[in-house]
């Protein structure tokens, strides 16, 4: 019979097999290919679930008392119900089985495991994204001004109640009250409600249900007036009134902005002008263009083009060290100098992977310059041998 002691060290020696079959196989599955089988290609396909405040569209499923059903595939079932079906149930009574609609998800955690939806607020989400493309495009709108207190006007754009500062109207509606008293301002103002005027968003904020507006800039007169004080070259100072993937916005006086192009902002890659510059910054534009009333605005006309000084430095065959900035279809731009990036072609390597193993972001490697027009902005590389 065998002792405790030699129990013990068996089954001691049974768990360590165990052990080290299981950490084999855990090794086995690592070093495996990833599967790419139908399944795997479609769950990575469908990408991340919907959360809460997202907005989402779907099929009607089904119509319920007090119910409306939503396919939101391949996540689930939304529905409208409640508080949220009687807000929109003027709406829901024209609305039939396969009809398409569009919710804002308010809920994700309902106890039969359906998406809980909203008309109303869903409603109110593309109205805001709407009026924040509004302010980036500087579209403009002629509305008629509903009601008038001392601060200014109020104005109502699809649903949402804007505000129309004093400050912000164009001189010609500016009241001119010569010793300033704001009860006089005030019935001013209210003479020019039911009018209709040409205004633009300045100010669209959802969190805070702010949309403000401005009449300055926004009639054609009152542009024109503003912009022919302005001629190309002109240098000024200027604050950051927006930021896009596109470019920044710049006031260059009350009523007048201009547009920093993405490639306006520096002779070196721009890849966000969003982290570049935030609302408030004070920076020096240069007038590059004049058109349609609008006015282009560059901030690198304001220094030295770094590819004059290259064209002195550098020439065809010449070995250099440079800099992988960027991948793009044709191969990778490596950068010799500040603003001054050549193309290094993929046909340089045996595809696009190889490219990128041997060429990592943010590495120097050794170059040769392969061809070069500096007056043109144009260089290729290829790796020095």
């Amino acid at each position: 019979m065998a002792t405790k002691t030699e129990e013990r060290g068996k089954i001691a020696n049974e768990e360590s097999e165990i052990k080290t079959e299981k950490e084999e196989k855990e090794n086995a599955q690592a070093d495996a290919p990833v599967k790419t089988g139908p399944m795997e290609d479609f769950l990575r396909s469908i990408g991340k679930p919907p959360e809460l405040d997202d907005v989402v569209e779907g099929p009607v499923t089904a119509l319920g008392r007090a119910r409306v059903f939503v396919d939101l595939h391949p996540y689930g079932t939304g529905i409208i119900y409640g508080r949220e079906y009687l807000s929109a149930r003027d709406t829901l009574k024209n609305v039939h089985l396969g009809d398409t609609i569009t919710a804002k998800i308010v809920g994700t955690d309902n106890t039969e495991g359906y998406l809980e939806l909203s008309l109303r607020e869903a409603r109110q989400a593309l109205i805001w994204n709407e009026a924040e493309l509004a302010m980036q495009k500087k579209t403009i709108f002629e509305l008629p001004i509903t009601e008038a207190n001392k601060g200014g006007l109020i104005i109502n754009w699809n649903s949402i109640q804007g505000f129309l500062p004093a400050s912000q109207l164009a001189s010609a509606h500016y009241p001119r009250v010569p010793d300033g008293d704001k009860e006089k301002i005030f019935g001013e103002l209210k003479k020019l409600v039911g009018e209709k005027i040409e205004v633009m968003v300045i100010t669209a904020s959802p969190k805070e249900g702010k949309l403000i507006f401005s009449e300055k800039g926004a009639a054609p007169s009152e542009r024109a007036s503003l912009v022919e004080k302005y001629h190309v070259g002109d240098v000024m100072d200027g604050v950051v009134t927006g930021a896009t993937d596109f470019g920044v916005f710049v006031k260059i006086e009350e009523g007048l902005e201009g547009l920093v192009h993405i490639s306006e902002m520096d002779w070196a890659l721009v890849e966000n002008p969003k982290g570049r510059y935030k609302v408030g910054d004070a920076i020096k534009v240069k007038v590059i263009e004049i058109k349609d009333g609008k006015v282009s605005l560059s901030i690198k006309a304001l220094v030295e083009d770094p590819w004059t000084a290259a064209g002195e430095k550098y020439k065809k065959d010449q070995k250099v060290d440079a800099v992988i900035i960027k991948y793009n279809k044709h191969g990778a731009l490596a950068s010799i100098e500040e603003g001054v990036a050549g193309l290094v072609h993929i046909s340089e390597f045996e595809n696009e992977e190889d490219l990128r193993a041997k060429l990592e972001l943010g590495k120097v490697y050794p170059f040769t310059i392969t061809f070069f027009e500096p007056k043109e902005r144009r260089m290729t590389l290829k790796p020095a041998s």
